[in-house]
């Protein structure tokens, strides 16, 4: 029998769905709950009967600690489901060195991240930073005190990487007018929602077009600090920046200084290069900055689209079929 380790909640509400599929499947599974106090860990036995682990929307983050206590325990675990799609935090290559195959869920987040992105961009776009200032110090702007904004069909917008979450912002976007220019791997059109597809090497040379630079990749060696002081350069007078990848794809202290100076005109960020950011960061105090604590995600609907993608996955796994989305 094979003990599956996950969180309280997420084994108390699927587990008729996990009983089913074990009567269908023939598979033998141990639910294995941590303990319902988060500074607590799980005791020897049941550590060493984990064969699989889903680190489920309501482990995180707290009982985080407890759930990696008892994988990095477990001798036998064999695979891990991630209810997320990011997989860049070291843990999870220390599980990858151990053998351990590790599986997530992209898109499951998609939808309320590019909302996110979508809302900053309109945000910024219409001035609403700057209008938000004046409504709490009690000012009403006269006309003309406030530029009017360009139209957004006579904008461009570039979205780096075009997964679930940069091909709803492409799409998006060009609901909304914009031209859209899509950067990946793969300049196949093959449906992809963007007027104009580019590889990663010609960034650069679509950066000068670029109103609007959204960023929605993976951290990977090689898009760490892709946004450099020199990329930024690129960006014409009065771009924004919106943010909802990584950020240490950025070069933080650049952008700052860019958006310090106006060039930058303004951006939206969700992450940062240090999380959570230092309250030194002189991003704080940028008005023409907005920000969210790595929230973009949010979404009451996220735990049960993620538990979808696992339970496909456990499904596979069950029926010695190959697993989907595998790191």
């Amino acid at each position: 029998m094979a003990g599956l380790l996950s969180g309280p909640e997420f084994l108390r509400r699927y587990a008729d769905r996990l009983a089913a599929l074990a009567r269908e499947t023939g598979a033998e599974l141990e639910p294995i709950a941590l303990p319902a106090d988060s500074a607590a860990r799980l005791d020897r036995a049941a550590t060493e009967r984990i064969e699989l682990a889903y680190f489920s929307g309501d482990v995180h983050p707290t009982w985080s600690g407890a759930f990696f206590a008892a994988a990095f325990a477990a001798e036998k675990l064999r695979w891990m489901h991630c209810f997320n799609a990011g997989t860049d935090h070291p843990i999870f290559a220390r599980l990858l060195e151990r053998g351990v195959r590790l599986t997530n869920s992209p898109g499951a987040s998609a939808v309320p991240i590019a909302h996110s992105a979508i809302a900053g961009l309109l945000a910024l776009a219409r001035r609403l930073p700057r209008f938000g200032a004046a409504q709490r110090e009690h000012r009403w702007l006269e006309p003309g005190a406030v530029a009017p904004p360009p139209d957004l069909a006579e904008q461009t917008l570039v979205v780096v990487g075009l997964g679930g979450i940069g091909g709803e912002i492409a799409r998006l976007g060009r609901a909304l007018g914009l031209r859209v220019i899509g950067v990946r791997r793969s300049a196949a059109r093959d449906g992809a929602p963007c007027d104009e597809l580019v590889p990663p090497a010609r960034l650069r040379e679509v950066l000068p077009r670029a109103d609007w630079l959204a960023l929605a990749c993976p951290l990977t060696d090689e898009t760490r600090g892709w946004i450099d002081s020199a990329a930024l350069a690129l960006l014409p007078d009065g771009a924004h920046v919106i943010n909802v990848a990584r950020g240490e794809i950025v070069d933080e202290q650049a952008l700052g200084a860019e958006l310090r100076s106006g060039r930058i005109a303004g951006a939206y960020l969700d992450v940062f290069e240090v999380e959570p950011l230092p309250a030194d960061s002189p991003l704080w105090a940028l008005p023409n900055v907005i920000m969210t604590p790595h929230a973009a995600a949010l979404s009451a609907g996220n735990q049960a689209r993620q538990a979808e993608v696992f339970l496909a996955n456990l499904a596979r796994w069950a029926r010695g079929e190959p697993l989907a989305h595998v790191v």
